[in-house]
């Protein structure tokens, strides 16, 4: 798979956990389709997935038998990463650590771990 097509499975899984894990009506900007996703998202859905990838390949696949929360938290710091290289002072929500990351949020990174992995079998 391409960075551009793992970028936009990232987008694409991310709004349906989002759609599926958020209480209530979501902002829009966590919806937000492929095409309307601004330059510098769409550049760091493309470097967690690649992250993503390469954890799988270098653990020979071993990655796969993490639980679904350490998936999860391995998306959530490779994400948070993107922030500070984004915003160099990102708002605190940003870059939140595991524990402080609500539930939605988590099962969503979740999700896109979950969605790269079944992509690269």
């Amino acid at each position: 798979m391409s960075n551009i097509e793992g970028a936009r499975l990232f987008r694409e899984t991310w709004i349906a956990g989002v759609n599926k894990h958020y209480p209530g009506v979501p902002k829009q900007s966590y919806v937000t389709p492929w095409d309307d996703t601004p330059d510098w998202e769409r550049e760091a859905a493309g470097a967690v997935y690649e992250q993503v990838r390469h954890f799988l390949d270098l653990s020979g696949g071993s990655a796969r038998r993490l639980t679904r929360e350490q998936k999860g938290r391995f998306v959530a710091t490779c994400w948070t990463a993107q922030m500070y290289k984004h915003f160099g002072d990102p708002k605190p929500g940003y870059v939140a650590d595991w524990p402080d990351l609500p539930d939605w949020q988590k099962e969503t990174d979740s999700d896109v771990f979950e969605a790269i992995e079944a992509a690269e079998l």
